[in-house]
C-alpha cells in the first residue's frame, strides 16, 4: 500500500488533490480504508482517464453514415437461410469440439438488478416460472445438458467450464448464491469467477467524484473490461491449461441464451473465425439494437444513435433491411485471439460515454442525490476487440428462439419479468407441439398451437428443465400425449413418461 504522502503527490500530478479534501474528518479505520483504495486506483493513469472522459463527453457524435456497409454475405451464418445439411454439420462440428475439452462458455454477469428493482445480481433474479428456477440455474442446467449431448454423440466425458466476470458489486453475493445452492450440481473448481476492473466516475470539468467523504464514486469499465480482466485474474492461463480453444461469451439476462451452442460453435470452427458474433434481424429500423456491420472496410458494432434515419431504414432489392444485423452480446472468441487482444490490442479499446446520476457530497461534505446526470462513467464494450479480428463472422439467430433479454422492472413496455417468462415457455410449448403432445388446460379444455411470437403475455404454464431438452430434442415421449397444465417436464417426470411410453410399446 502506497504511502499518504505518495498518494498525495500523485493526485496532485492529475490534477485531483480535492479527494483528500476530508481527510481530517475521517477516522483511523476510515482513513486507513480510503488509503487502501486510493493505492490500488492507476494513479499514473488517472489524469488521462479524467481529461479523457471530459473531451469524450464534450465531443459532438460524428456521423458514420458515409463509411458503413453491411457484412458481406460470405461471412454470414443463418438458422433460416441455412440448409439443413449445413446446420447438422456444424452442429457435429460444435459437439466434437465440447467432447474434447476445448470449448468454455463466459459469462458478463458485472451488473446488479438496479433497474429490476432488486440489489443483487441479475443472475440470481426469478422470473417467476412455475420451477421458480433463476436465470444462473438455467444456464447451469443447460451447460450440464450440452456435456450430455456431446458424450452421447461422441462418447467422451467432457467439461465445459464456466467462467464468469463479476464487478465489486457482484462477487461476494454471487459467491454466496452459488455455494447456497451447492453450484447447481456443476464441480465447483470447473466454475471460475473473477472481478472487472472499477474505474472512477467523474464530473464534466474531468474531477474524481466523491460518494462519500472517504469514498470514491466507483464503478464497473464496462463489459469491455474483460480483457483486462482476463489478464488481471490470470483467466486465459487457466483456460490454456485446461485445452480450452474455443470461448463463448455471453451477457446474463438473456432468458433464451444457448450455452456453448454447438451450432454457432461449430460454424465459427468451420469458418476459421477468430471471432463471431450472432445477431438477430432487427424489429425495426428504429429499434435501438447496436447493428454489426463494417465501417471503411473493417467489422465492428455501431451503435443505432450513431446512424441516421435515412441510412437505418434503408431496403434491400427483397426488402428487407440493409442493415438488419442487430447485436444481442452472444460472441464468439478463440483464446489465440482473446490473448493478442490481451497483449497488443486492449489499449486501443475505445472509450464510451455514459451520463449518469451519481451521488455525491458537496463541498460541505452534505450527502446530494442528483435529479439530473451530474457525472461520466466511462466504459468500454465487449465487441468493441471485432475491428482487431482476422476473420470475423455473424450467425444470424430467430429472435422468438434465442433472443429474450431482461432489462427492465414490471410495468414497462419491453424486456421485462413477464416477457422473458413468456418468451420462454411458450418456446416450451412450441418444443411440445413439434413433439406432437396435445396440451389442455386444468378443465380439459385444449389449447390452441402456440404462437411463434415471443409477445404473448399469457402462455400456458409449460414447461420443460433443461436438464431434460437443451434446445427442443429428445422430447419423443411427449408423442401422442395429451398434457394438461400447469406442468414442469423435469427429468423424474420425463423419466415416467419414458417408462410409460416403454409399456404401451410392448
Amino acid at each position: 500500500m502506497l504511502s499518504l504522502e505518495q498518494v498525495k503527490q500523485s493526485l496532485e500530478r492529475a490534477g485531483q488533490a480535492h479527494v483528500l479534501q476530508f481527510w481530517p474528518e475521517l477516522s483511523g479505520l476510515e482513513r486507513d480504508a480510503f488509503l487502501q483504495d486510493l493505492s490500488q486506483l492507476d494513479l499514473q493513469r488517472l489524469r488521462e482517464h479524467c481529461e479523457g472522459a471530459a473531451r469524450a463527453a464534450a465531443a459532438p457524435p460524428g456521423s458514420l453514415d458515409r463509411h458503413i456497409e453491411p457484412v458481406p454475405p460470405e461471412s454470414i451464418g443463418s438458422v433460416r437461410r441455412s440448409g439443413s445439411k449445413a446446420l447438422t454439420e456444424w452442429e457435429h462440428e460444435g459437439l466434437l469440439q465440447i467432447s474434447q475439452n476445448r470449448v468454455g462458455v463466459l459469462l458478463l454477469a458485472g451488473g446488479q438488478g438496479t433497474r429490476l428493482g432488486v440489489q443483487y445480481p441479475k443472475g440470481m433474479y426469478n422470473v417467476g416460472l412455475p420451477s421458480s428456477k433463476t436465470l444462473y440455474q438455467i444456464q447451469a442446467e443447460r451447460i450440464h445438458k450440452i456435456q450430455q449431448l456431446a458424450d452421447r454423440k461422441y462418447g467422451s466425458k467432457s467439461t465445459v467450464p464456466w467462467y464468469i466476470m463479476t464487478s465489486e458489486f457482484t462477487l461476494a453475493p454471487t459467491e454466496k448464491f452459488f455455494k447456497e445452492n451447492h453450484y447447481f450440481g456443476m464441480e465447483p473448481s470447473n466454475i471460475v469467477m473473477f472481478e472487472q476492473r472499477m474505474i472512477p466516475a467523474v464530473t464534466f470539468d474531468g474531477k474524481v467524484i466523491l460518494q462519500g467523504k472517504g469514498k470514491l464514486a466507483m464503478a464497473p469499465d464496462g463489459n469491455g473490461g474483460l480483457y483486462q480482466a482476463l489478464v488481471d485474474n490470470k483467466v486465459l492461463e487457466d483456460m490454456k491449461t485446461r485445452g480450452v480453444e474455443y470461448l463463448h461469451v455471453y451477457c446474463v439476462d438473456n432468458i433464451l441464451v444457448k450455452m456453448a451452442d454447438p451450432v454457432f460453435i461449430g460454424f465459427c470452427v468451420s469458418k476459421g473465425a477468430d471471432c463471431g458474433a450472432k445477431v438477430v434481424e432487427k424489429a425495426c429500423p428504429a429499434e435501438p439494437v447496436g447493428v454489426v456491420c463494417r465501417v471503411r472496410g473493417v467489422s465492428q458494432v455501431v451503435e443505432y444513435s450513431e446512424i441516421q434515419p435515412e441510412t437505418a431504414e434503408l431496403r434491400g432489392p427483397g426488402g428487407g433491411l440493409v442493415y438488419s444485423a442487430g447485436n444481442i452480446c452472444n460472441h464468439f472468441f478463440t483464446r489465440a485471439f482473446l490473448q493478442d487482444v490481451a497483449e497488443k490490442f486492449e489499449g486501443q479499446l475505445k472509450q464510451h460515454v455514459a451520463l449518469k446520476k451519481v451521488p455525491f457530497v458537496d463541498s460541505c461534505g452534505n450527502q446530494v442525490k442528483p435529479i439530473k446526470p451530474n457525472g461520466i462513467k466511462m466504459e468500454k464494450f465487449v465487441f468493441d476487440v471485432f475491428p482487431f479480428s482476422r476473420n470475423f463472422v455473424a450467425f444470424e439467430v430467430v429472435r422468438e428462439d434465442e433472443f429474450s433479454p431482461l432489462k427492465n422492472a414490471g410495468g414497462a413496455a419491453t424486456d421485462t419479468p413477464t416477457t422473458a417468462r413468456a418468451s420462454l415457455l411458450t418456446q416450451h410449448l412450441r418444443w411440445a407441439a413439434a413433439a406432437g403432445a396435445a396440451l389442455c388446460d386444468e378443465h380439459g379444455n385444449t389449447l390452441p398451437a402456440p404462437s411463434a411470437s415471443a409477445g404473448d403475455t399469457a402462455p400456458a404454464q409449460w414447461e420443460i428443465s433443461p436438464l431434460v431438452s437443451y434446445f427442443g430434442e429428445g422430447l419423443e415421449m411427449l408423442k401422442g400425449r395429451t398434457l394438461q397444465t400447469p406442468l414442469i417436464l423435469d427429468e423424474e417426470k420425463a423419466k415416467e413418461l419414458q417408462a410409460q411410453q416403454h409399456l404401451c410399446e410392448k
